[in-house]
């Protein structure tokens, strides 16, 4: 942590030696065609973490803005088109923003997959955008919100773990960003979800298909980016309350958040709870399947005319049950000697045993700064996740994992120069992890990681092209470990170099079409576990054998978009190929198994087979008249073991979401909305020998909102229903379904969520 301090403080001396000239941007949002101010718009600057709104005249300022240096400004206001331009902060005038009315938005401002903020329409990567609003909504956590947008899918531990998998891949092969960090924790195990905080993400990107160039190794499927609220605008305190109650398990949420902004000195400070019961299906509670969380936050940092320096802190602390109970003939749940659960046992809040505690601490110190003709932006950060996992005493947990990453990011930005970008980033991961519990699944070991790449984009009017180079070097090196003479994990060192590329395309035909094509390569190197895994992973219910001798995944991947935007329809239609050389993947073979203290598991071995993963993910949005908004989606993804013929295990079932959404409008309230959701996931039977298939499920869903007016802040109401229908189902991605929760008995396994009603409120609030 003490490198983190002196880095930060290296890159503040940068700052404060240098000398920049004061900035100031001014100008006015108006209605496109009635020319009227718009009030209350929202005017930011992504780039600069920078934010204010239109006042009663429809002016806005935004001061301690550099003198120089392009920069994207976002406009937006409900109801209209967001608008962007790229703005020469050398050029000192008044600028004006026409705003048209449309119930699409259709040109998001996205700051994943490029080096900086752009167009949506302009970035080559598919990239999908979701607001706070669908994040709290109708989801018991972040990752479940996310599961809506085709293409990403989770796979789900009951109603509180869930793991996101993009086109087909997940695990390790999908990067978490938060505070601006990849998110470091024990990403090869299936049983504990994302160690960030639900209620302080403000907006999520997801990027999907293989990222590489820009974000490394671990980034084959796909990224989500959680970006955090935007520092509140100059001379203002800001906040929020929120809360919500579900159903199903009695799950309660409750967040506060206060932020503020004085001469650019910047601070915000948040604090969470969630808490819920064991989930109910249509057949009854399953136990231990509830969950406790405590997360803390907080963000101190400038704003200056030479950019802008943040440090963010976070603590995420979570209880999670692990089902380990099997119902008897009577249908009654017992333990392991064979004792009846008690009522208080299946409907209470304790955890029973086994459970896991998990513990994530983040410091992460985020500038952008001008620094000589371009400009340099920056990410340090420390983090230490603490797993703990408890089967026999709540006291002595048995595997314990302490994982410590270093990481570093930093990108410089030369001018830009008739359209063309040109950026160079560097980047390191230092990781250490250690066994302090008294079982064992991986050893102690120690991994170190560089980074470098070279990123050109070129821009014309409606035409767009990018190209990079990347070179990335992992090595791993683990520790011999012997108990009562018997060698656990063997000592090894493995080093792995990739060279990945990558070509991106966007071709816009007027306001109405665009495309957008990508093809490259890009790696995953193997994780601990794959490498060395030698031990009963009780959350996974098997035993599992890693193989030092695997090589890097290498992925030869291509895509291609098409969008189509009116004022009353907008389109998306993505076709994807994905040749995934040496895929890595555990697999049951000739049905083995071993006899762990009288428990007979399957065993499950890490090995390398090409695969095909291909697919399509198609979405359309209509507005035939100005309350009505609908949407309809469908993604599938195909995914092949070339080497044996057969389907790849764990693979998501195509699914079909159609949403009707009725916006009246009702005096005295505002943002008044009533929705119905009908969502259709089909069979899974394309399916490897040790798997078993999953039938197909209709599921239907509702919510109802609005929000009113107390002292002149806008008070939101919500009331969601999930399963609206309490309909039973099998999601194939659940690690409770048959097949998953006892391989030995394949018949046992537990439904997914039955129904689920949550009522939510949020107020934020301003003081000047």
């Amino acid at each position: 942590m003490k490198k983190i301090f002196w880095m930060a403080f290296i890159l503040l001396q940068l700052i404060y030696t240098g000398s920049w000239a004061q900035g100031v941007v001014k100008g006015r949002i108006q209605d496109a065609k009635t020319g009227e101010n718009i009030v209350g718009a929202t005017v930011s600057i992504p780039d600069l973490r920078l934010s204010t709104s239109s006042n009663g005249k429809g002016e806005f300022i935004l001061s301690n803005t550099p003198a120089r240096g392009l920069f994207l400004i976002e406009v937006r206001y409900m109801g209209y088109k967001t608008s962007t331009q790229r703005v020469d902060f050398a050029n000192t005038d008044v600028l004006v923003f026409k705003l048209g009315q449309s119930s699409i938005e259709g040109h998001e401002v996205v700051i994943t997959g490029s080096t900086s903020s752009a167009d949506n329409r302009k970035n080559s990567a598919s990239i999908s955008l979701v607001e706070r609003e669908k994040l709290l909504n109708q989801s018991t956590n972040i990752i479940d919100a996310l599961s809506k947008i085709p293409g990403v899918s989770q796979i789900t531990t009951g109603g509180g773990v869930s793991k996101p998998v993009i086109r087909g891949l997940g695990y390790n092969r999908v990067i978490t960003l938060a505070d601006g960090a990849k998110q470091e924790g024990q990403q090869w195990g299936d049983e504990h979800g994302i160690e960030i905080d639900q209620f302080n993400v403000d907006k999520v990107e997801v990027l999907k298909g293989a990222a590489s160039l820009l974000y490394g190794s671990d980034a084959l499927g796909g990224v989500i980016n959680m970006i955090d609220p935007l520092p509140a605008p100059e001379g203002q305190i800001k906040g929020e309350v929120l809360s919500n109650f579900s159903s199903n398990g009695a799950m309660f949420g409750n967040s506060a958040m206060v932020f503020g902004n004085k001469n650019g000195f910047v601070w915000r400070s948040r604090i969470s709870f969630k808490s819920a019961k064991g989930y109910e299906t249509p057949l009854g509670r399953i136990p231990n399947t509830g969950f406790n969380e405590q997360n803390l936050s907080g963000q101190v940092g400038i704003n200056k005319n030479w950019g802008y320096a943040h440090l963010n802190v976070s603590s995420f602390s979570s209880n999670v049950g692990l089902p380990d109970f099997l119902p008897n003939a009577n249908g009654e749940f017992e333990d392991g000697s064979g004792n009846v659960l008690s009522q208080n046992q299946l409907n209470g809040r304790t955890l029973l045993l086994p459970n896991q505690a998990i513990l994530h601490k983040k410091i992460a110190f985020n500038s952008n700064v001008l620094l000589g003709s371009g400009r340099l932006r920056s990410n340090i950060s420390f983090q230490k996740n603490q797993r703990k996992e408890f089967e026999d005493d709540q006291s002595v947990p048995g595997l314990f994992f302490d994982l410590n990453t270093l990481s570093s990011d930093f990108k410089y930005f030369f001018p830009d120069k008739n359209g063309l970008e040109r950026v160079f980033g560097v980047s390191t991961v230092n990781q250490k992890n250690s066994n302090e519990g008294q079982e064992f699944l991986v050893p102690n070991y120690n991994s170190m990681e560089w980074g470098m790449f070279g990123y050109l984009k070129k821009s014309w009017k409606e035409t767009s092209l990018n190209v990079g180079l990347r070179l990335d070097q992992k090595q791993t090196k683990s520790e011999e470990l012997v108990e009562n003479g018997t060698t656990i994990f063997d000592a090894f060192e493995n080093k792995f170099s990739n060279l990945s590329a990558a070509v991106g395309f966007t071709q816009e035909f007027g306001e109405l079409w665009n495309i957008k094509a990508n093809v490259g390569s890009a790696f995953r190197a193997p994780n601990i576990a794959e490498l060395s895994a030698n031990g009963v992973h009780e959350g996974a219910f098997r035993y599992e054998i890693g193989s030092n001798t695997l090589k890097p995944e290498r992925s030869l991947y291509t895509d291609l978009g098409l969008g189509f935007h009116t004022e009353k329809i907008d389109v998306d239609w993505t076709v994807f190929y994905n040749q995934i050389n040496r895929y890595i993947y555990a697999r049951q073979l000739g049905g083995e198994t071993i006899n762990d203290n009288g428990t007979i598991l399957p065993v499950y071995r890490f090995g390398q087979d090409n695969a095909v993963l291909t697919g399509t993910e198609f979405s359309i949005t209509l507005h035939p008249i100005d309350v009505l908004h609908i949407e309809s989606s469908f993604a599938y993804t195909r995914a092949s073991n070339k080497t044996t013929g057969r389907a790849l295990p764990f693979i998501p079932a195509g699914v079909v979401r159609n949403d009707f959404r009725l916006e009246p409008r009702i005096k005295g309230l505002k943002n008044s909305y009533l929705s119905l959701g009908l969502e259709h996931v089909y069979a899974q039977k394309r399916i490897d020998v040790f798997e078993i298939s999953t039938g197909a499920y209709t599921l239907l869903n509702a919510c109802i909102g609005t929000s009113v007016l107390i002292n002149k802040m806008p008070l939101k109401i919500h009331v969601a229903a999930n399963n609206l229908l309490n309909k039973k189902y099998f999601d194939h991605l659940s690690r409770l379904r048959p097949g998953r929760l006892d391989e030995t008995d394949p018949s046992l396994g537990f439904y997914n969520p039955g129904r689920n009603i949550t009522v939510g409120i949020y107020l934020p609030f301003s003081i000047k």
